[in-house]
């Protein structure tokens, strides 16, 4: 009886809300045509709002946005660049849910086109966000490959491997990389690497018509410090190196160069170098991050970029000292 009741207010939450956000009706007139009060009619819209079943799109973006967009590509010679507006909170989590509402947008149209077949996917919070945001679409024949190792150094599945949920959006093909993020030796890493299921999912992985990624920190709110990827002593070691980006696994000072550290040695998957001209679409959010994003822009192999306007405006900002400081 539980499961009857549930549907049946899963059914008048989406009704009301087509009622409500496509047709335009008021909350009385919504209440009235259901045989419900209006009260309930609120409960039901916030209930389908937060269960997923609303998804809202703005088309356009503010001025301000737009000329940030034209500074970055001008800037780091990208394709293209959205910067989703700043909602004002000017906390992490609203920085993510401001590119995760724009990425989502990008990204469906991206995949939605025939001529992609194969999307290698990497992993991390926001990226994750964006997905969860994308409307289903059909793409029965789409390979959604992932291009580093999906578990954590405990063997655990990645909480923020996107595979499974791209593949569960288009109705895909999902493919997992069966070892962990990073090995705990080379020598394990060459192991894993000479397993011919994995020769065999990088191979195709490489082939990718298009490339999607996070960019990562190092700092204490990074998910490879957030969900045990990397130890403290490792950590220590990235901070000591100068390392201030986590780029598919591989290490990155602030000039855009791989840093002095053994631990990206030891990342099971796809090099970025081997992918350089294929289209790698990025995707991050928050200020804190500008370190590391300035420092995967300038590695030279990011062509279109996704973030939040607090970032671009860090990034600005970070630029500009940086080249006042060297001259």
């Amino acid at each position: 009886m539980q499961a009857r009741d549930d549907d049946w207010t899963t059914y008048l939450a989406i009704r009301a809300a087509w009622l409500s956000f496509v047709g335009g009706r008021t909350q009385g007139e919504i209440a009235a045509q259901l045989g419900i009060s209006p009260a309930k009619v609120h409960r039901l819209i916030a209930h389908a709002q937060k269960a997923g079943y609303v998804k809202f799109q703005v088309d356009g973006r503010p001025l301000e946005c737009l000329e940030l967009e034209d500074w970055v590509c001008r800037e780091f010679g990208l394709r293209s660049c959205v910067i989703a507006p700043d909602l004002g909170a000017g906390d992490q989590e609203s920085a993510i849910r401001a590119v995760s509402s724009a990425g989502a947008q990008v990204l469906s149209g991206i995949i939605s086109s025939t001529n992609v077949r194969r999307v290698g996917v990497g992993m991390g919070r926001t990226l994750k966000a964006t997905v969860e945001e994308m409307a289903s679409l059909s793409r029965p024949d789409l390979e959604v490959m992932s291009i580093c190792g999906s578990l954590t150094r405990t063997l655990a599945a990645n909480p923020f491997d996107v595979v499974q949920l791209l593949q569960g959006r288009t109705g895909g093909e999902g493919y997992y990389l069966p070892v962990p993020y990073f090995a705990e030796t080379l020598e394990e890493k060459e192991v894993f690497l000479g397993q011919r299921s994995v020769q065999d999912l990088l191979g195709r992985a490489r082939q990718a018509d298009v490339f999607i990624v996070g960019i990562g920190s190092v700092e204490e709110e990074g998910h490879l410090i957030q969900r045990g990827m990397i130890t403290k002593e490792e950590q220590d070691e990235l901070n000591q190196s100068g390392a201030v980006c986590d780029l598919m696994g591989r290490f990155l000072t602030m000039d855009g160069k791989i840093a002095s550290v053994q631990l990206g040695n030891r990342a099971v998957g796809l090099h970025f170098n081997e992918i350089e001209g294929s289209r790698l679409i990025a995707l991050v959010g928050g200020e804190s991050k500008v370190d590391a994003t300035l420092a995967a822009l300038r590695a030279g192999v990011i062509t279109d970029l996704i973030a939040d306007e607090t970032l671009g405006r860090a990034l600005r900002d970070r630029a500009g000292l940086k080249l006042a400081h060297s001259a």
